[in-house]
């Protein structure tokens, strides 16, 4: 019997330590335009996730699929703040939003002094209570993933939202498409993924990395790592401050100091991927059309 070729690359021996060899990929779901946004509740034993140009997001709870949410207003990225609620960042209204445990919507940032944001992207609660999120310009670029529209920002920024007092602050305005985020498992680090080559061959594919100052700005911003196919889009970090990035060819996992350590191969490529399950050892990868499983000998990171 022919053997089944391997979805993982080997780039340094520490990544063997953090996958299950023979733990296979697995595809749950088919059928999306553009799957991204997976949050995992941990409560309830199900992932959500975007389906962005359907306009829905989906709900995976016990190898079964159904709507969660229709229409989305062009969901992108989701997470969850510290009680327990859903925070999203919708394309088609151009805002950040936090769903209340009665289903009520709160509207948490929709401009940016007297201007609308650009299209909301991807978002990260930090211990503190402030929402953190990244704003270019894909879902106004076009009628696909949202409204085209000429954008009203000047630039494309990582937001800082205070949950005292509603302030929103600009924290890093230098990006060409901001994306992906997370915070390192101490929450000392901020990473931040450039994926402007998206639109320009000669953008940079990299995830930058920023030291927290005082729980409210960012500083010593440095490229943390390069993407050497694709380039990253949404990500995750696990309890040993691994990165775990979307790339073109699958999963990319790089060392706390930014090497690479080693890749999950996907059909398909890759957009984002949270930690879930009971222990948060699997790793749910949104990847085009489908939504991919693979459990893991690390687990991830609370904060991330």
């Amino acid at each position: 019997m022919p053997q089944t070729p391997s979805v993982y690359e080997i780039h340094d021996d520490r990544f063997r330590h953090l996958i299950v060899p023979s733990s296979e990929l697995e595809e749950l779901y088919s059928g999306c335009r553009w799957a991204e946004g997976p949050v995992w509740f941990a409560d309830l034993n199900c992932l959500v996730w975007s389906d962005i140009p359907n306009e829905r997001m989906l709900r995976w709870a016990d190898d079964t699929v159904s709507v969660f949410r229709s229409p989305s207003n062009f969901t992108n990225g989701n997470t969850r703040d510290r009680q327990g609620r859903l925070v999203s960042c919708e394309h088609g209204s151009r805002r950040v939003t936090r769903t209340e445990i009665d289903g009520s919507i709160t509207v948490l940032a929709s401009s940016f002094e007297g201007k609308r944001l650009n299209s909301p992207n991807d978002v990260v609660v930090r211990s503190d209570g402030s929402v953190w999120f990244t704003d270019p310009t894909y879902g106004i670029m076009s009628d696909y993933e949202g409204y085209r529209a000429e954008p009203e920002q000047a630039t494309r920024n990582v937001y800082r939202l205070d949950p005292a007092t509603g302030q929103l602050d600009a924290v890093v305005t230098d990006f060409g498409q901001p994306n992906g985020l997370a915070f390192s498992p101490d929450e000392s680090i901020l990473y931040v993924a450039d994926s402007s080559s998206s639109h320009d061959v000669n953008a940079p594919r990299h995830i930058r990395a920023f030291d927290i100052i005082d729980g409210r700005s960012l500083g010593n911003g440095r490229v943390f790592c390069n993407i050497d196919n694709g380039l990253p889009d949404g990500f995750r970090i696990d309890v040993h401050g691994n990165i775990w990035t979307s790339a073109g060819d699958g999963v990319h996992c790089f060392g706390p100091e930014g090497k690479l350590l080693g890749k999950i191969l996907v059909p398909q490529t890759v957009a984002n991927l949270t930690f879930g399950g009971p222990r948060k050892n699997r790793l749910f990868i949104t990847a085009s059309r489908s939504l991919y499983a693979v459990y893991t000998a690390t687990n991830g990171n609370s904060l991330a």
